[in-house]
């Protein structure tokens, strides 16, 4: 089976923001998963709460990994890219059902 976006989804899962306790995706984190040449590349366009996150570089870092990861069942993959983006600028609605609902937001 060929990569696909909900393969890179679940596996960012595994990601978790430090001082939400959330993972990336429930956070409304992952704004486009994009995979090319066949599964070599994965390129992510993802934003982090706000620009001042002290945790940035480290969830950054985690999601890569997470993602390099799948070349254990996907050999063919080469190259994850992370593009950290600012547009359209997060805010608590881009959150999942379960995040908002885990951080009390109604």
């Amino acid at each position: 089976m060929m990569m696909n976006e909900e393969m890179v989804k679940a596996a960012l899962k595994n990601v978790y923001d430090p001082e939400i306790g959330l993972n990336v995706v429930d956070l409304g984190l992952i704004y486009n998963v994009a995979i090319a040449d066949d599964g070599k590349r994965v390129d992510i366009d993802m934003t982090l709460t706000t620009p001042a996150c002290p945790a940035g570089p480290q969830i950054i870092e985690q999601a890569k990994q997470e993602v390099q990861n799948l070349k254990d069942i996907h050999p063919e993959l080469e190259e994850v890219n992370i593009n950290l983006v600012w547009t359209p600028f997060w805010n608590p609605s881009m959150m999942s059902q379960e995040a908002r609902d885990e951080l009390g937001f109604y």
